[in-house]
Formats: C-alpha cells, structure tokens, sequence
C-alpha cells in the first residue's frame, strides 16, 4: 500500500467533507477547511493553509450566488452578498496559488462561475458515476480527469421519473433529491464521483 501519511489535502469550504472522504479513508492528512472551525475570510486562516504545503487542493466554492438557480436571483443580491462570496472565490484562489500543489480543482454548478473562471476543463452529472440525480456540475483547476479503473464499467445511470396521469404518463430527468433538507443534501458531492475523482489524483 502507498504510503499517504505525509500528504496533506486540503477541503477547502468543505461542508460534511464528502469529497475528501476518500483521501482520508486512504491515509492522506485531510484539512476541512470549513464552517464554523474554519472560515476562509479568516486571513489568518488563509495564512495556516498557505503554510500547510498541501498535496491537492479540493475547492467547492459556495454557489448561492454562482448556481444557475441562484443568477435568477442576481439583480436582488445585495453588494455585500455578491463582494463576500467573490471574496471566498478570491481567497480560494489566493492558497492554490500560494501553494502550487500536484492537483486543484475548483467545482461549482453550473452557472455564472464561469463569466470569472473562463470554460471549465470538465462537466459531469451525478448520474454518471452511479448517483442517480442530475446536478450539472463544472470543474476547473490542474487534475487528472476522472475515469473509471481500467477493467471497471462507468457506472453511467440516466435516470427518469414519471409525470403525468395514470393515461399520459412522460418520463422525465430527475433533477433533484427529493426530500427533508433538500438544498443540503444537493450541495453534497456525490459519493460516485468522490471515489473516481481520487482514483485519477492520488
């Protein structure tokens, strides 16, 4: 086995710590850089992850004001919402480039991200790593893209739901997890694409 203990990952706004699961469960040092411990506004806490030399850099910026379901909401966003989550961006930024490490990766869903970020180097659904909902989702950043292990099926599931009377019944892509705290449960990385995103950045 491969010898993880020395590399740090750093989960930075991390939230359950879904992505960076796989890295700890495989001996890496994970840091989530999170609510309420950690809170990336913090330069002091900007300054410890600098200093950490990380191995890998996971990013998911918060999308409230980034997610093509919250830009309907853009000309109502006070300057102070929209200048403190360009501020989380900012500072998130600022560590991978103090730092230079092997692998980053910035995720956010579809939307105006990419009005800062330029065309993401990847797009992917839950469902095609064997979650079964749709959240169309962009990457960007210095990474391996990831693939399923030589030998392994990707485990692509379209998933439909059906619509309409018991006569006329449509199928159509389920786009959401239905369900007691909706929002939250969506804004975690799905578990699919979790393990295959470590399996092409170890």
């Amino acid at each position: 086995m491969i010898d993880n203990k020395d590399k740090i990952i750093l989960d930075l706004c991390g939230g359950t710590g879904a992505w960076s699961n796989p890295y700890a469960d495989n001996g890496y040092i994970v840091y989530n850089i999170t609510l309420p411990y950690y809170d990336l506004l913090d330069e002091k806490v900007v300054n410890f992850c600098i200093g950490l030399n990380p191995y890998g850099i996971l990013f998911a910026c918060p999308c409230d004001i980034w997610s093509i379901a919250g830009v309907r909401f853009w000309k109502s966003r006070t300057s102070d919402e929209v200048f403190m989550h360009s501020k989380i961006l900012v500072k998130g930024l600022r560590v991978i480039y103090n730092t230079n490490p092997v692998f980053w990766c910035l995720e956010n869903p579809i939307g105006k991200m990419k009005e800062f970020m330029g065309g993401p180097e990847y797009k992917f659904n839950p469902f095609n790593f064997g979650d079964p909902y749709t959240k169309k989702t962009y990457l960007w950043g210095k990474f391996n893209i990831p693939m399923f292990p030589l030998g392994i099926e990707p485990k692509i599931i379209n998933p439909v739901e059906h619509t309409g009377s018991n006569s006329t019944k449509k199928q159509t892509p389920i786009s959401w997890i239905s369900g007691k705290n909706r929002k939250e449960r969506r804004a975690i990385t799905p578990p699919g694409f979790a393990q295959t995103f470590y399996e092409a950045n170890k």
